[in-house]
């Protein structure tokens, strides 16, 4: 399984509807279930993002269905990063040239 952390913004309309973020967290983590994603954690953040999710899948395809869905319903823009844990950079770097 491949780990993912999502960092969201809210739009003007997730800022406008903020107090169900709770809610929508819940939700998201329903569409997750549907997409084949793990969510492993939500959190609320201060500064840049709103919001930071670790979530676990088994490809790329599974976390960009995903993020469009979510997208889709207007209340947050998200940007994702593909996670390496130590013995995965282990890996990595011994197949550099």
């Amino acid at each position: 399984m491949a780990t993912y952390c999502v960092l969201g913004s809210f739009t003007e309309q997730g800022v406008h509807n903020a107090k169900a973020s709770p809610k929508r967290a819940e939700a998201f983590r329903k569409m997750a279930k549907k997409c084949g994603v793990t969510v492993k954690d939500v959190y609320w953040a201060q500064g840049q993002y709103d919001v930071v999710t670790i979530l676990e899948a088994a490809d790329d395809l599974a976390v960009t269905s995903l993020a469009l869905s979510v997208g889709a319903l207007g209340n947050i823009r998200t940007q994702t990063l593909r996670l390496f844990s130590a013995d995965d950079m282990k890996a990595i770097i011994a197949k550099m040239a």
